[in-house]
């Protein structure tokens, strides 16, 4: 199941910045969101940056990774560089996925 743009940003970060390998990183934001009570597919970056600050250091933790805290600062800082950037890819709504499959662009 694919998650969100901000949540394929966050496990690609967490591979790029830690040890963990992609199933791995993307296993570990999975079990924070389910913590927080949030879906992947739908995860917005400022919901993101809560899990990042309250979960995911923990969890880190727990899967060896070194300096965990310094680790998630990082991540907090690009996920709201990609909050107020605009930059994060507009998610489809049903409407737009539905005209697609009709041929309709």
């Amino acid at each position: 199941m694919a998650g969100s743009p901000a949540f394929e940003w966050l496990c690609e970060a967490i591979e790029e910045s830690t040890s963990l390998a992609r199933l791995e990183a993307r296993g570990t934001v999975r079990i924070a969101l389910k913590e927080a009570g949030v879906e992947a597919r739908t995860a917005t970056p400022a919901e993101l940056e809560v899990v990042v600050a309250k979960i995911l250091p923990r969890e880190l933790r727990q899967r060896g990774v070194s300096d965990e805290a310094a680790v998630c600062e990082r991540l907090i800082a690009g996920l709201r560089a990609l909050r107020t950037s605009g930059q994060q890819p507009a998610q489809d709504t049903p409407d737009a996925i539905f005209r697609r499959l009709g041929g309709q662009l």
